[in-house]
């Protein structure tokens, strides 16, 4: 509870009221005091400014302490009491005061938190039962030296008094303070408030007039009323119970009389052992009801939370069985799904893709079998038709009817992310087939070439497979450029990659190199004249005119052909190659050499190796 300094007027105005309060209550207990001197059945004034002072800023306490006292020492003086006991008697139960006030204070900066009540429950009883100590020993004393009192009887008497009333009129003035005018017009108070307390009032003065043992039937309406309206109820119900009991007590009737053996001081006794064991009945239930209502609007604010996040969320929210059967979905599964909740509901195992289905049931088997959340990619179908990529955090959860564990999993839209690590992939893809593949024709580049050269090679050295190359370009194709332009010249270079991929075989590579510089490599057995099939056959195809779009022209090729039984390397076998395709150049082009590659000279075989 947060205390606010208030204006000057109303301070001056909170002072006389607590004065007058405490001064009034002084007089009412000492009115009906049946014990030597002070000593009352109930001590309400310390319980008054104790509430008071820890409703106000700590910097006013001792404006309020001071009107206190002299409101006491005035109704003392009332009372007949001399000057020099009602100061003593005044300074004493001020002690008392500020003894608890200040314990609280320190420990319980915020009395209002219902988090704390029940550390302030046992700082606040723990510091009453020190400070009537205190205040009774005090007391006791200044009874003992004026009046030739007996001081063990004056200090119980005195201690249960003050116990009892601070902790009746402490509560009770807190509550006050707290609740204001809401004590008896907040929801679920007004005139059922007050019948209810009307009706302890009449059971009270019922039990308290009659002569028969009937002080339980007061504990019946005190547990209602701290049962539906918590401290409220408690506070006034037992200030009730309290002064009606005193002044029946003081005015010889009701029940407590019956005991006839104890004297007026045992009478007053027994008066506070029955209030306060009201008091030890009720508080209990108040703290329960008020802890009671402080976990359900923790609940309430948890559930509104929950659902705010689930129902304003971006992602799906789905609660389901271990079956699948979806308890809860969040309306968010309209705007990434199309189907409401309510057609969501139940067992819809259609709705994930086929191919995935199996996938989402082993994660939900090892969420279960683990405890653990795990994450999946999968696919579920839009109401239009298509389907959805969903990313899903999925977790185990207690099930509703406390058997077994449930469900729940979170599930976010990422098609679009999905989209985006296709195309990459697509473009990556593209890019590595760019990089193995030439643009123009199609055909292999140098990187393939160089690849399953070697490849061939391996092959050669380990079982003996013949290898062949043929180096082919087109001849004069520099005068085709220049005289029909560059155009011109690529139509030709597709045409004739065209015809060699025709001349050869499925397991043939055909690459090219550059320019018009064309590569075959050839694994065969029967070589060399394998390789001479295949250019005699495209030495022919080139007799056949390559139309240019504008006009038809001829072109021809020239072959060299370099072959190895015997293990050797690629740059021996390609150097080969090329001396052949100078020779048939050499020969008048538009026609073929053939060259063996020469066997390796001694230690080359093994070093190759």
């Amino acid at each position: 509870m947060l205390s606010v300094i208030p204006t000057p007027a109303r301070f001056w105005r909170d002072c006389l009221l607590a004065a007058a309060l405490v001064g009034a209550l002084a007089w009412f207990s000492l009115a009906f005091s049946q014990a030597p001197g002070e000593l009352a059945v109930v001590w309400f004034g310390n319980g008054i400014l104790g509430g008071w002072l820890l409703s106000r800023p700590t910097s006013l306490w001792p404006f309020y302490a001071g009107a206190g006292l002299l409101a006491e020492v005035a109704a003392r003086l009332l009372s007949e009491q001399s000057l020099l006991q009602a100061g003593a008697i005044a300074l004493a139960n001020l002690t008392e005061v500020l003894i608890i006030a200040t314990a609280i204070r320190s420990r319980v900066p915020d009395i209002g938190d219902p988090k704390r009540w029940v550390s302030l429950g046992g700082i606040a009883t723990t510091a009453t039962l020190v400070a009537c100590a205190v205040s009774g020993v005090l007391a006791s004393l200044v009874n003992l030296v004026l009046n030739q009192g007996d001081f063990g009887a004056g200090f119980l008497a005195w201690y249960a008094a003050h116990v009892v009333g601070m902790v009746i009129f402490g509560t009770t003035t807190l509550v006050v303070h707290r609740e204001g005018r809401n004590l008896f017009v907040a929801p679920g108070r007004g005139w059922s408030f007050l019948l209810s307390m009307l009706v302890i009032a009449v059971v009270s003065i019922a039990v308290f007039r009659s002569s028969y043992p009937v002080l339980f039937m007061v504990f019946p309406p005190l547990l209602f009323g701290a049962f539906r309206y918590r401290f409220p109820g408690v506070a006034v119900g037992i200030v009730l119970v309290a002064i009606i009991g005193s002044v029946a007590t003081a005015m010889g009737m009701g029940p407590i009389l019956l005991v006839r053996d104890l004297g007026a001081a045992g009478h007053v006794a027994l008066l506070q052992l029955y209030i306060a064991c009201a008091c030890l009945m009720t508080i209990p239930v108040a703290l329960a009801m008020a802890e009671r209502k402080r976990l359900n609007a923790r609940v309430r604010e948890s559930e509104l939370g929950y659902r705010m996040l689930a129902e304003y969320s971006h992602d799906v929210i789905v609660r389901m069985r271990a079956t699948g059967e979806r308890l809860y979905v969040s309306p968010s599964a309209r705007d990434i799904l199309g189907w409401t909740p309510a057609e969501m509901l139940g067992s819809r195992w259609s709705l994930v893709h086929r191919d995935d289905r199996a996938l989402q049931q082993q994660v939900m088997e090892d969420v279960l079998a683990s405890g653990e959340p795990r994450t999946a990619v999968y696919r579920l179908q839009h109401k239009d038709g298509h389907y959805v990529w969903i990313e899903a955090v999925t977790r185990p959860i207690p099930s509703i009817d406390g058997e077994g564990m449930d469900i729940i999993y979170t599930g976010r839209d990422i098609s679009r992310r999905v989209a985006a690590e296709q195309a990459l992939e697509a473009s990556r893809l593209e890019l590595e087939r760019m990089a193995r593949v030439d643009a123009l024709t199609g055909l292999p580049n140098r990187r393939q070439l160089d690849e399953r050269l070697g490849l061939a090679l391996m092959r050669l050295r380990r079982h003996g497979t013949a290898v062949a190359v043929m180096y082919l370009d087109v001849d004069h194709f520099k005068r085709i450029n220049d005289t029909w332009g560059h155009a011109a010249g690529d139509e030709v270079l597709r045409s004739f990659a065209a015809r060699l991929m025709g001349c050869v075989r499925a397991i043939d590579l055909v690459a090219r190199l550059g320019g018009d510089e064309f590569v075959v490599v050839i694994e065969d057995a029967s070589l060399p004249a394998a390789a001479e099939t295949i250019a005699r056959k495209l030495i022919g195809e080139m007799h056949h005119s390559i139309d240019i779009g504008i006009a038809t022209l001829m072109a021809t090729s020239s072959i060299g052909i370099a072959y190895a039984n015997a293990p050797t390397d690629a740059s021996t076998l390609l150097a080969t190659a090329d001396a052949a395709l100078y020779a048939a150049k050499q020969a008048g082009r538009n026609t073929y050499r053939m060259q063996p590659v020469a066997g390796p000279r001694p230690g080359e075989e093994r070093a190759n190796r």
